[in-house]
């Protein structure tokens, strides 16, 4: 995970941009992939029961268009560029005048970010292109799970694949076998906690789309990196829900996904060293 060579302006500037693109994809998959996942999990369960299939609008990554989600104004190209057609707005609907969650130029500013940055650390080149993908996969994850407390396969399977095959290639700075190690560790370890709490309260302490979380994340680690993340992420989510809680902003039955604190680590062990994370934060 060492740093390239210095890269011109231009290029930043290049990465950055292309990163504000894939920002407004990524706003598309997080608000679509959970609804496709209950939609076939919809299917599934008429054809199980045998009643008719529920009849709804097509709906993918790419149709339909984008569309205002209160009066449903079909958005023109001059209303989708990224940050700049929020900016041009005001925030707000053209047609009927809602406001538009600040959640867009967010995602879409922290991928640009995030381009950049992977652009100025390893240059142009294959280790900027898995971890630019590494950030995006883990800011769709993390964003999905906050909303839905779903982790899809679709993204957690990805990242793990991914970060094995980055390792085999040399992208990812770690070792095959400690890659390898790092997946088996993380899920198993969580797998276990897991079932500790379970036989122990008989209530489920977590989803299984945590376990395969932290497996990616081992996977683009190592398993020396395991503990730190763990402590980082529970850390973290421990002070977040009593900060919730508080307020009384926690979600019906006092849910708090565990995947946006995971993948928070996960930015930060990308952004330092994960061998010396421990230390960085003081244990």
């Amino acid at each position: 995970m060492g740093y390239g060579m210095p890269i011109a302006a231009p290029y930043l500037a290049l990465a950055a941009l292309l990163g504000l693109l894939v920002g407004s994809f990524l706003n598309v998959l997080i608000y679509r992939l959970p609804i496709m996942m209950e939609r076939v999990w919809a299917k599934e369960c008429a054809a199980l029961s045998d009643l008719p299939e529920p009849v709804q609008a097509p709906l993918n990554l790419m149709v339909p268009r984008s569309r205002c989600g209160h009066c449903g104004h079909q958005l023109r190209w001059v209303e989708n560029i990224p940050v700049l057609s929020f900016v041009a707005l005001r925030g707000r609907c053209s047609a009927c005048g809602t406001s538009i969650s600040w959640r867009y130029p967010v995602v879409e500013v922290l991928t640009a970010a995030l381009f950049a940055y992977c652009a100025a650390r390893w240059g142009i080149g294959p280790e900027a292109a898995v971890w630019s993908t590494f950030g995006c996969l883990l800011l769709a994850c993390g964003w999905i799970d906050w909303d839905t407390t779903y982790l899809p396969d679709d993204l957690t399977l990805a990242l793990l694949w991914l970060g094995l095959v980055s390792a085999s290639l040399g992208y990812s700075g770690v070792r095959l076998d400690d890659a390898l190690w790092g997946a088996v560790a993380g899920y198993g370890s969580l797998w276990l906690v897991f079932w500790f709490f379970k036989l122990l309260t008989g209530k489920d302490g977590m989803g299984y789309g945590d376990f395969k979380l932290f497996a990616a994340l081992g996977a683009w680690f190592g398993w020396t990196a395991l503990v730190p993340l763990i402590l980082l992420a529970s850390c973290t989510g421990a002070v977040t829900g009593l900060v919730m809680k508080w307020r009384a902003a926690l979600r019906e039955g006092g849910v708090l996904p565990f995947g946006p604190f995971l993948a928070g680590a996960g930015f930060v062990a990308m952004a330092t060293d994960p061998l010396n994370l421990l230390y960085r934060i003081g244990l």
